[in-house]
């Protein structure tokens, strides 16, 4: 019987097993999927398939640097008590210097990858180990590369043991680790979504211009312009990490805060790339 790529995905969705473990069990069962997930568990996968549904809302978000770039990696586990385990910080650890090693282009990718310490499993298969011997759905949710470039600073802070974790990158100069480093700390604190008003998508823009106008209706004709560009001010200063008060000098926008620094060095500093990832997003 040919094995269709929807029969694999419909296997792995019901197991949590990787691609190609989930085709060659499809294969041995002549495509039957209850009969694969059986050779599954006899092959033992068990755990993994039993628990695979299970929410993973718990987790810790690791690092990973090398010299031209630097990852996030979030790994995700059902409750924070098995996310406090030696087993699961090992596994992170192992993950992220796997992730480090490959570059990976997405998980799915690197899920089939062949883990470096055991040549004989996948990635995939070492997750499903794990999952068997701490008795908790463990998932790898997300991977994220951020190069490292001739004349960009890197600045990545952490916070809350690695449930929060921020990412700046700053052109201009390759000193300013420091200074990135406290504007990810700022984005850690003020969770901006956009880096200045013209990154904001036009759908969304939009929708806070109706609701600025549907607010001044009854205003003054005279006023309303102004009133307008001060809400629209307003949602800048709220949602964008330049226009937002740097929280180590509030006195200043994040934007003035790195202009100010620039001058110190000399140099035109200005903040190209941002990422605030939470675990559980």
């Amino acid at each position: 019987m040919t094995i269709t790529a929807q029969m694999v995905m419909d296997l792995r969705k019901r197991t949590g097993v990787g691609m190609g473990k989930c085709k060659e069990a499809l294969s041995e069962a002549n495509g039957d999927i209850e009969e694969a997930i059986h050779i599954l568990r006899k092959k033992g996968m068990a755990s993994a398939v039993k628990k695979g549904g299970r929410k993973t809302n718990e987790g810790i978000i690791g690092i990973a640097e090398i010299e031209t770039a630097a990852f996030l990696v979030e790994i995700n586990a059902e409750t924070d008590f098995v996310v406090q385990n030696d087993r699961f910080k090992e596994f992170l650890k192992n993950i992220c210097d796997e992730v480090a090693r490959t570059s990976p282009i997405s998980v799915d990718a690197f899920l089939q990858q062949k883990f470096s310490k055991n040549d004989a499993l996948t990635i995939d298969e070492y997750r499903a180990d794990i999952v068997q011997t701490l008795g908790e759905n463990i998932r790898i949710n997300r991977i994220k590369e951020f190069k490292k470039m001739g004349d960009h600073s890197l600045g990545i802070y952490s916070h809350m043991g690695g449930k929060i974790v921020c990412v700046v990158a700053i052109k201009g100069a390759s000193d300013q680790e420091a200074l990135a480093h406290d504007i990810a700390m700022h984005v850690a604190a003020e969770a901006p979504e956009y880096l200045t008003p013209e990154a904001i998508p036009a759908a969304v823009l939009a929708k806070e211009e109706e609701i600025a106008r549907s607010q001044i209706q009854n205003k003054p004709f005279e006023i309303m312009d102004k009133i307008f560009t001060g809400k629209l001010n307003a949602y800048y200063e709220q949602s964008c990490l330049m226009n937002q008060k740097f929280v180590k000098d509030p006195s200043m926008t994040v934007a003035k805060y790195l202009s100010e620094e620039g001058k110190k060095t000399g140099k035109t500093l200005e903040v190209v790339n941002f990422a605030r990832w939470q675990i559980g997003e």
